[in-house]
């Protein structure tokens, strides 16, 4: 296993830990860990470009941790009233959407690379999701989750767009 994908297990370890720190309410503490979490995602798609260590498994893997991270504060701050369920809702509507279209490509042959929107998206819910548990507010929650939305809606349209031309070649 190269080291790319350890950073990516490390990743998905540490999403329980996560998860039980800030139900233990032990928030600055589970905000170390979001934050050490959100580093190895960075940090292994360097690692995987730069040194030529990208592999099916971190394919698969990698955004399979990135999602299973947001998702679990996002659902956290639902419970906690933090954020609407109807804007974690889109955020995961997208995420199901794009995925299926990632599905309907591979039956395809073809692969669909994160865009740099998505790459946006992605970067700026770890940053929200990151103020959020260090700063809790009405205001900066409602800032955050504005952004969330923005950029997850953008990119899940430009997906489509770019990719359209999957979903015409795909049996309907």
């Amino acid at each position: 296993m190269n080291t790319a994908n350890k950073l990516t297990l490390i990743r998905v370890v540490l999403i329980p830990v996560f998860i039980v720190l800030l139900y233990l309410d032990l928030t600055l503490a589970a905000l170390a860990v979001f934050i050490l979490a959100s580093v190895t995602d960075f940090i292994d798609g360097y690692v995987a470009r730069h040194y030529n260590q990208i592999t099916d498994f971190g394919k698969f893997m990698d955004p399979l941790a990135d999602k299973l991270l947001v998702m679990s504060a996002m659902a956290f701050f639902v419970e906690a009233g933090w954020m609407p369920g109807w804007a974690f809702f889109i955020v995961l509507a997208r995420e199901f959407a794009v995925t299926g279209l990632r599905l309907v490509a591979v039956e395809q042959g073809l692969v669909i690379a994160a865009g740099k929107s998505g790459k946006v998206k992605t970067a700026s819910t770890m940053v929200c999701i990151i103020l959020m548990l260090a700063f809790p507010s009405a205001t900066l929650n409602l800032v955050c989750v504005a952004v969330i939305l923005i950029t997850t809606v953008y990119s899940g349209i430009e997906y489509f767009i770019q990719n359209k031309q999957v979903i015409l070649n795909g049996d309907m």
